[in-house]
């Protein structure tokens, strides 16, 4: 994929309808890899990379499987000449799109100058995007809150969004809680704040011409099938994790797509080819076993499953065989 010099007349627009949530520690290259397997069109989305460690840092920060497509890199930051040169080397390493993180809470964002406490300034924000425009081609996108401590009416939600739009950004994936900048941790932040999902609605009723996806709190196919007639996308997040079959239920329903989607044993044996080339590149078992835990949940023999797997997958000599057997406890239906 090439970069640009200059910013696209009519930005494109993903078909964000279904997408998975970008989740520090969970939404990895490997848990991606699987989730793929489950969905041919959910839009996958990294951890959160701040630009301190693409541009500083010493690792492969920004690696990804080129099965991963479509998928988007998840920047922290907010300096606007470091996000540009950040969103430059994303946009070369291959991503589909690029999402601003201006919605985590956590006191570590904060120190750092990005996440949640950006709403409270939306001019920069629209300078970081103004500025990673100029250099890439591919969407920039912003996830949010819906406010922040105080500043939570409707009216601060229209102004920070009005004023990112006239950035060029035109996709907008919104957290419908506020976030408590101080006080609670970021698991109270997703769980404490009331949910608000008709601020949201409204939002794209007032916002017609831009693509507003609602995130929080989703854990049906029922649900997101209601909010898809309010809003144009929806963002799942731990349950895609904890329950991944759900998944495997998206692109017939979503995407209109009725593919014949493999049975959890398959999803299994394809995953194996995939555990073995990571080992032979350093990757250890239990890094990508970690993801499969919720494979059958809700199946005869699912306890089994993840407590052969948990107490086995973390040991250092520990392979592919350790999930052969663990498939071996749940029967096949």
């Amino acid at each position: 994929m090439t970069s640009s010099t200059t910013s696209p007349s009519k930005p494109v627009i993903m078909d964000h309808r279904f997408s998975i949530a970008p989740m520090l520690d969970w939404t990895d290259k490997h848990c991606r890899y699987f989730h793929r397997l489950l969905s041919e069109h959910a839009v996958l989305y990294t951890e959160m990379v701040t630009t301190g460690a693409i541009i500083y840092g010493q690792g492969d920060y920004l690696g990804f499987n080129d099965e991963e497509h479509p998928v988007v890199v998840q920047l922290g930051g907010s300096d606007p000449k470091d996000m540009a040169h950040s969103a430059k080397l994303c946009q070369e390493k291959g991503y589909d799109a690029i999402n601003i993180n201006v919605g985590c809470p956590s006191d570590r964002v904060q120190n750092g100058m990005f996440g949640a406490c950006l709403m409270a300034r939306p001019e920069l924000v629209a300078a970081c995007i103004h500025e990673m425009r100029s250099v890439v081609d591919i969407p920039v996108t912003v996830k949010s809150r819906i406010g922040i401590d105080d500043h939570d009416s409707y009216q601060f939600l229209v102004d920070f969004v009005g004023t990112i739009a006239e950035s060029g950004c035109n996709q907008f994936i919104v957290h419908a809680r506020k976030a408590w900048l101080s006080g609670l941790s970021p698991k109270e932040n997703r769980e404490i704040p009331p949910l608000d999902y008709e601020r949201v609605y409204q939002l794209k009723k007032d916002f017609p011409h831009l693509d507003i996806s609602i995130n929080g709190g989703v854990k049906t196919l029922a649900e997101c099938l209601t909010h898809l007639q309010h809003v144009d996308g929806v963002m799942v997040g731990r349950e895609a994790y904890s329950n991944p079959l759900m998944l495997a239920q998206i692109d017939a329903a979503i995407y209109n797509n009725p593919r014949a989607v493999p049975t959890p044993h398959q999803m299994v044996e394809l995953m194996l080819p995939y555990i073995e080339r990571q080992m032979t590149q350093g990757a250890r078992f239990w890094h990508i076993a970690r993801h499969m835990l919720g494979l059958f949940q809700g199946v005869p023999g699912a306890r089994l499953w993840r407590r052969h797997l948990s107490e086995i997958g973390h040991l250092p000599t520990s392979g592919p065989q350790v999930m052969l057997d663990a498939l071996k406890k749940v029967p096949q239906l």
